[in-house]
């Protein structure tokens, strides 16, 4: 070998770790953190345009946003995450974007972008202000050390409030006043700055390329074709095209048949090294293999321990999915791990039900995250389900001192066995106007919370802070706030704990036949109210038989309400035109008797949305 080529090769393995560090020094991994519609998309859309990332002819509004069903609600449901690269002082740049959602039900999203990334724009409407679902997001990126960016967004529009909002953002992020970027997703002002400032102030990944291979799983898709992939951030190592892995917690061995990076679509690489975000292909195809929050590691040099990545998630909320057409139960099974490999917040077990026959215990983060699940099961997969009344995870303790969890009415244990419920309790926090203080106050009380604390924020916006049980807030809470203070206030909630309640079950009866669908556990002062409503709401509607239907709703064996579904009636004395009043008396004994016997055979087929109108009730 001549001499030369030898001292150049001595040369790059000398210089080799420089190399790659300053690859690493060249890479920004970050989120956008905001609430609801206050822009994020938009300046994401304008991030993309400004580093070419997109083409006009495939750009569209809200790009990141894939589903239909983010574009029509006008709001994130899954976190994207994109690599964008930027020039900078004639140094090409690297910027890794993990799109966030701002509702408070999809909140798990949001904590594994953040486990993904090294800073964080903050972005704030300067119409509004800072809304409450902005703040314990805002806390989990500090507990993570990511570098926050404050963007104060909408500057363009008429009525927004710069100075007022900076002074909000000063007292709660505790930047100057000069580190708040002045932005307009709608026109683009501020995005060269916003860039600029992701490069200089969020600092590179820190990482060894020459390390064992640990990479966190941050999100999975399942593709019909490929099977799952999985999306990754390398924390330390390298990975190449063809290698040999392993999935730490499941201990599976895999061949990674495509690797790459997540620009617009799949960009696929022979090499990610460690700090970069992408993507492993390896012809998965059973959904319990993939795990968030996993670590990829080398089969033959494993990394020593797994990353610890975020924590499990615990549901708030309850209720069965059930197939219309029984057939179709393996078909829900089948589509619900699906749904769980793109939502690992989702969680379900099989159940049987008298009325609905046999579907699944599914637990959700919220209403909404329900209601988007539903959607999803009925556009993605054409699957047609029947969701039952959702309920919070109650524990009972029973007199032999054992405790259960319940997360259906029907599985409480008898009363004579039961020594107290427990239910959980959140902290409710809502940041409104002043104005609407008292409206809310009386809404919180109510629903049986208790005021922890008020604080003025300014001269006209408070943040009042409750104590509440999990199961108030669980129906119509949100949009009740929502509408007595005529859309300002905002509303977030973390998990206090179990307390002590005075809960019964409340059963609805059909003709003396309990329907164990329509079951709910219920405060004891709230139980005759509701189930007064609940039985005017079925006699509205369930059809009308050849009998009398009785619809009762009971605690146990006692009767609180009743209404009757009045039977369709024949005319039977028609025919008796004359003659002595005994005939007539004699016909209707008859048609007494039919209907008497009709009643004790006869089903009565309860309809789909009976089971969704419990929802709605007021």
């Amino acid at each position: 070998m001549p001499a030369t080529l030898q001292s150049s090769k001595k040369i790059f393995y000398i210089f080799a770790p420089v190399y790659k560090a300053s690859l690493m020094h060249k890479i920004r991994n970050f989120c956008i953190i905001a609430h609801i519609d206050h822009g994020k998309s938009t300046l994401a859309d304008r991030l993309l345009e400004k580093t070419n990332t997109v083409s006009e002819r495939d750009f569209q509004d809200q790009v990141l946003d894939s589903m239909d069903l983010e574009r029509e609600r006008g709001i994130s449901i899954k976190s994207h995450a994109v690599q964008m690269e930027y020039s900078l002082n004639d140094s090409k740049y690297i910027l890794n974007l993990i799109d966030t959602p701002g509702h408070v039900d999809f909140s798990y999203e949001v904590s594994r972008a953040i486990a993904a990334c090294e800073g964080a724009l903050l972005v704030i409407d300067a119409t509004q202000g800072i809304q409450a679902q902005t703040i314990p997001n805002l806390y989990m990126a500090i507990d993570h050390n990511l570098e926050i960016i404050p963007v104060l967004n909408k500057m363009d529009m008429s009525n927004a409030m710069p100075e007022e909002v900076k002074d909000q953002i000063v007292d709660l992020v505790g930047c100057s006043r000069d580190a708040i970027i002045e932005a307009s997703g709608r026109t683009g002002m501020g995005v060269d700055r916003i860039l600029e400032e992701i490069i200089l102030r969020i600092p590179p990944p820190a990482g060894d390329p020459d390390a064992s291979l640990q990479a966190l799983i941050f999100d999975s898709i399942f593709n019909p074709f490929r099977g799952i992939i999985a999306y990754f951030k390398i924390v330390n190592g390298t990975i190449k095209k063809g290698d040999k892995v392993m999935f730490v917690s499941t201990g599976h061995e895999y061949n990674a048949e495509e690797i790459g990076v997540l620009k617009l679509r799949q960009d696929p690489r022979n090499m990610i090294r460690a700090g970069d975000v992408g993507y492993i292909i390896s012809g998965i195809k059973n959904a319990a293999e993939v795990r968030v929050g996993d670590t990829i590691t080398h089969v033959e040099n494993p990394c020593d321990k797994a990353i610890s990545g975020f924590e499990e998630v615990k549901p708030m909320v309850f209720a069965g999915l059930y197939p219309v057409d029984a057939d179709q139960y393996e078909d829900l099974r089948s589509s619900i791990e699906k749904l769980q490999l793109n939502d690992a917040s989702l969680s379900f077990i099989p159940e049987s039900s008298a009325a609905l026959g046999f579907g699944f215990r599914c637990g959700f983060l919220g209403l909404l995250h329900m209601e988007i699940i539903q959607e999803r099961l009925d556009r993605e997969f054409n699957m047609d389900v029947i969701t039952t009344v959702p309920n919070v995870s109650f524990k009972v303790i029973t007199t032999k001192g054992e405790e259960i969890d319940v997360h259906n009415p029907s599985g409480l244990p008898a009363v004579n066995y039961i020594d107290r419920i427990e239910e959980p309790y959140i902290i409710a926090q809502v940041i409104t106007k002043s104005d609407y203080t008292g409206t809310i106050m009386k809404l919180c009380i109510d629903k049986r919370g208790t005021m922890k604390n008020q604080i003025y924020l300014t001269k006209d916006r408070v943040e009042l802070t409750f104590e509440m049980p999990l199961s108030e807030i669980v129906f119509d809470f949100y949009d009740k706030l929502k509408s007595i203070s005529k859309g300002y206030a905002s509303f977030d909630y973390y998990y206090a704990g179990y307390k002590e309640a005075d809960l019964v079950r409340l059963d609805i009866l059909l003709n003396g036949e309990m329907v164990d669908a329509l079951s709910t556990l219920i405060y004891r002062g709230h139980a005759y109210d509701f189930g007064r409503k609940m039985c005017v709401k079925l006699k509205e509607l369930i059809p009308r038989q050849q009998f009398d239907i009785a619809i009762q709703a009971a605690i146990g064996a006692k009767i609180i309400a009743r209404e009757t579904v009045k039977a369709v009636r024949k005319d039977v004395t028609a025919k008796c035109y004359g003659g002595d009043i005994t005939r007539k008396r004699k016909l209707l004994e008859k048609q007494k008797k039919g209907k008497k016997r009709m009643r004790q055979i006869g089903n009565v087929e309860v309809p789909q949305q009976a089971f969704l109108a419990v929802l709605k009730i007021d």
